[in-house]
């Protein structure tokens, strides 16, 4: 396999981050400095990054932790706020996460050991399924809900497989429940914008058949048994 694939099957970090790494030259196969994310390696090979040796586990694994509001889903941050993966136990291997959340989102975030992996769960061709509960502050309008479950244009954007349902109202907040598959950038904070829903709370609740059950703030546990397929 390539170079690049095999940093990112070893969970090290994304292909994209790898042949960054190997810009670099902080990539070695068989202790020679890679000079290509192209090059062809096999288990056989010694590959290092830095001076830390990557091993691939064949075995996909897969975590799940409630993301706290005020962490960044990122390595590092030139704001030096707090990331996701200060929450991992030092004893655990290294992780991606599945995509996102935004710094003031909480809820579902995943993580796998395979970055092949994690880069099809997010891709909006795996039309993967997405819940979320999202707290307004006022009422909404049961007509705008109709019309985004029709499918709406906003800023020359379509967000179309969305499904918004009202799930209760006692004043002055309400709740909705957003369903949907696409997972663009900032979706549902830009249709609440659009809007003018003022969002008090957002959580993740729900990515493909995993839910967030019994979970603290900070909590990651690692899901057994899982289909591939989410």
């Amino acid at each position: 396999m390539r170079i690049a694939k095999f940093i990112a099957n070893a969970g090290h970090c994304s292909r994209r981050q790898a042949e960054k790494l190997i810009e670099q030259k902080k990539v070695f196969i068989n202790n020679i400095c890679c000079l290509h994310p192209s090059e062809q390696v096999s288990l056989t090979d010694t590959i290092k990054v830095k001076k830390t040796v990557l091993k691939i586990d064949t075995k996909i694994r897969l975590w799940k932790m409630y993301k706290p509001i005020k962490y960044i889903c990122s390595n590092k941050d030139p704001q030096n706020r707090q990331t996701v993966l200060s929450l991992i136990p030092k004893n655990y291997p290294h992780l991606m996460s599945i995509g996102r959340l935004d710094f003031m989102s909480e809820g579902l975030l995943l993580f796998t050991n395979n970055g092949d992996f994690a880069r099809k769960m997010e891709l909006p061709k795996s039309n993967i399924l997405r819940v979320y509960r999202v707290c307004i502050n006022g009422d909404v309008n049961q007509a705008d809900i109709e019309n985004i479950n029709k499918g709406i244009k906003i800023n020359n954007i379509n967000y179309n497989k969305i499904n918004v349902r009202l799930e209760k109202n006692k004043s002055p907040y309400t709740w909705l429940i957003i369903k949907l598959r696409e997972g663009k950038n900032r979706e549902i904070r830009n249709i609440c914008e659009y809007f003018l829903w003022n969002i008090v709370n957002l959580v993740r609740i729900q990515f493909g058949t995993i839910k967030l059950i019994k979970q603290k703030p900070g909590e990651i546990i690692e899901i057994q048994n899982f289909n591939e397929n989410l």
